[in-house]
């Protein structure tokens, strides 16, 4: 019996010091300063907490300029750019300054597709730094994927949460714990094949 509860005792141990890992690596947000451009990436679910803090950020007058990045998905024929940026203008941010993307269907898509709109309108050197704005289970490869394909830029991370418990109880909701461990499961992989870049 003594022998059966150490091997569970480790077990449990193994397992909270993986949720301390993840919620520490993965599950970020950064300190923010006023930036150039607010890079919005697009989403089907919880693009109204999306839009939240959007406009929350522009209303503190956070950003300069925006991008919003997304394409027709799961089945919408509208895109989450359309959606999103007329969640915005309607919570007060001018139109004028939602750069629009809407062909990517994925974060690598949403920078590969976004970056050549910000080169048009504003010139990529005239950036100097970034939020970028996504769910709370993508996290940190919003900004690596931002660096992989633009690492001059200062990068700033703000994240949203969709779900139905808070961040750090992210493992005792089955939706959010699926969507965390498959997000988390792609660093590594992605880092690979040069889809991400490590990002300070």
């Amino acid at each position: 019996m003594i022998c059966i509860n150490t091997v569970m005792t480790v077990a449990d141990a193994m397992i909270d010091a993986d949720i301390a890992r993840i919620t520490t690596e993965h599950l970020i947000s950064t300190p923010l300063r006023r930036a150039d451009l607010l890079f919005v990436f697009g989403q089907r679910r919880g693009e109204k907490e999306i839009i939240a803090a959007a406009v929350d950020l522009w209303q503190r007058r956070m950003f300069r300029h925006a991008i919003v990045s997304g394409g027709a998905t799961q089945g919408n024929p509208r895109t989450e750019c359309s959606l999103i940026k007329a969640g915005m203008v309607e919570g007060g941010v001018p139109a004028e300054l939602i750069l629009e993307e809407h062909r990517a269907t994925n974060t690598g898509e949403n920078v590969v597709f976004g970056l050549p709109v910000i080169e048009a309108a504003l010139g990529l050197a005239s950036i100097e730094s970034v939020i970028c704005l996504g769910k709370i289970c993508t996290a940190r490869r919003y900004p690596m994927t931002l660096h992989r394909h633009w690492p001059e830029v200062d990068k700033m991370l703000v994240t949203v949460n969709p779900y139905a418990v808070p961040v750090e109880r992210w493992h005792t909701d089955p939706l959010f714990r699926a969507r965390v461990l498959a997000e988390h499961a792609k660093i590594e992989p992605y880092k690979a094949e040069g889809f991400i870049a490590d990002w300070p």
